[in-house]
């Protein structure tokens, strides 16, 4: 497999994270978002969003890391399952999961934040306001749900995909100055992922371009 992958991009450390549970051996293709390399006539013909990350399966080629995390679960069902075996409980985790996804993460990424200084004209210090603003926000939120489903992890004392979510928004959040102590169920299951093989290895300081 190849994955077209930016360091510090939350959606490609997700599915590093979930290539490296499942032992998926794969080939790392960097893509500075930061020099524009997703704009590139050649990467637009693999992801027309001119997003990462993009993972390469021989002919198949997918986007959106939600979509290539459940790929993953469902083309490697011997290895490290990121989901539980019944269905309520799959849904719990796919609602943390997408809390991050979907209702933390786009509001934070770098095309908003770019939009918000270059378009609109909002300061460093404003841009760090909404982007705190918006973790503060979901994490209030996902303290309280992993007060009731959290163990070792986010849910209970396996990992699962709510976990992958998880920890590259917490890596994030630190990256802007977010203040996380009201927050002991989050900080708790960050540094015990982190303790894993598969989250360390994951890390944006540790890739390619970093």
């Amino acid at each position: 497999m190849i994955l077209y992958d930016y360091c510090r991009s939350s959606a490609a450390y997700r599915v590093r994270i979930a290539l490296n549970l499942k032992g998926v051996d794969y080939q790392q293709v960097p893509i500075s978002l930061l020099a524009g390399e997703q704009r590139s006539a050649e990467y637009l013909q693999r992801n027309p969003q001119g997003l990462v990350p993009a993972l390469q399966d021989g002919e198949l080629l997918l986007t959106q890391s939600l979509a290539i995390c459940e790929y993953l679960e469902e083309s490697c069902p011997g290895a490290q399952p990121l989901l539980p075996e019944n269905a309520a409980d799959r849904a719990k985790v796919r609602s943390m999961a997408q809390l991050v996804a979907c209702d933390i993460h786009p509001l934070n990424n770098l095309r908003m934040l770019k939009y918000l200084v270059s378009e609109l004209g909002v300061s460093e210090a404003q841009k760090t306001q909404w982007y705190q603003h918006w973790i503060y926000q979901g994490f209030d939120a996902l303290e309280q749900i992993l007060s009731d489903t959290a163990g070792d992890y986010s849910f209970a004392d396996d990992v699962t995909l709510a976990d992958l979510y998880l920890v590259p928004q917490v890596f994030n959040a630190n990256r802007f100055g977010c203040i996380l102590d009201c927050y002991p169920n989050i900080v708790r299951v960050n540094e015990n992922c982190l303790k894993l093989k598969a989250f360390a290895d994951a890390h944006p300081d540790l890739q390619p371009g970093a």
